[in-house]
């Protein structure tokens, strides 16, 4: 088995990388920075977009399997809607249709609920929740899904899947859950009480498990699937486990939510506010069905990176 993993240097691609190493497979790796991967693994750089095809050809020729975890995150403050089209669609849709014509394996898509559900929405997610993303970044990870998907359809294949993730959290990690991590390793009390959302989140090992675990499974591939930890976790138990990981006071005040909402708005924090008080619920049920096992403890891995953290 040789497997290409797209991204590689980045926070879920290098860990994809490291694992399929140590299972034993021979990889070819591809990074916009393919100086960082060293020598081995066939390093290779990541083509533009508007490559010539050969440069897709290229770089899927001989491979069994493609694992693409590249493309341009939700983190990137200043990036356009066109840079989004063109990381998570136009990319994507090249390298789908040169594997379709050449990979004999499998194309494990790496997404974000972000594709069908808006950071503020309270929902439960599963692979059949109606796609509706609000944002250029949810909106480029559903177009990016559904040209891979297409892509493989017209060469009348059926072994490409899109797999989304809930945040993902692990050393490296950005977003929303690193900025908590922040403000849980300070003496500062914390307006907790206020923060009534549960989140589905996800380890970034069981993010590259559920990657193996698609890449090797018996059965057939479904077009969507969705990972998460079991169970959910309230967004104040989060903090909480940061807080135990620092060895932090505690210090989680009640306070209304009527009350901070205006304040987050005064402090041009609304948008991260009302993120942390929505309940997005994500099912792992049909991974689970097929044999891959989700992480069980993410309070205490959450913990445990925060004394990483502060070792």
């Amino acid at each position: 088995m040789k497997v290409l993993v797209t991204g590689a240097t980045g926070f879920i691609g290098r860990l994809v990388a490291r694992h399929l190493r140590e299972a034993g497979a021979e990889l070819r790796l591809a990074s916009r920075r393919p100086e960082r991967l060293g020598s081995g693994d066939g390093a290779m750089l990541m083509p533009n977009f508007d490559a010539p095809a050969e440069a897709f050809l290229t770089l899927t020729r001989d491979v069994t399997h493609v694992v693409h975890c590249a493309g341009l995150n939700n983190d990137q403050g200043n990036a356009t809607e066109a840079d989004y089209r063109t990381a998570n669609v136009e990319l994507s849709a090249r390298l789908a249709h040169a594997a379709a014509a050449q990979a004999s394996g499998r194309f494990i898509h790496l997404s974000s609920i972000r594709a069908v559900i808006g950071a503020r929405v309270s929902a439960t997610i599963d692979e059949n929740t109606l796609a509706a993303p609000q944002c250029v970044y949810g909106r480029s990870k559903r177009e990016g899904e559904i040209q891979v998907l297409d892509a493989y359809a017209s060469h009348g294949r059926s072994d490409a899947a899109v797999l989304r993730l809930p945040p993902v959290y692990g050393i490296g990690m950005k977003g929303n859950l690193a900025t908590l991590m922040r403000l849980a390793d300070t003496a500062l009390p914390l307006p907790t009480g206020a923060l009534t959302g549960i989140r589905s989140l996800m380890s970034s090992e069981a993010a590259v498990r559920a990657v193996s675990h698609l890449l090797s499974h018996s059965e057939p591939l479904s077009p969507i699937y969705v990972g998460a930890d079991v169970p959910p976790v309230a967004v104040e138990a989060i903090i909480a486990a940061f807080r135990r990981g620092f060895g932090r006071p505690m210090r989680l005040m009640a306070v209304p939510a009527g009350l901070m909402r205006p304040a987050a708005s005064v402090l041009g924090k609304r948008a991260f506010w009302d993120s942390l008080t929505a309940t997005q619920i994500c099912d792992p049920a049909l991974l689970i069905s097929q044999g891959w096992k989700p992480e069980t403890d993410p309070l205490g891995r959450l913990a445990e990176l925060a004394r990483l953290g502060k070792s």
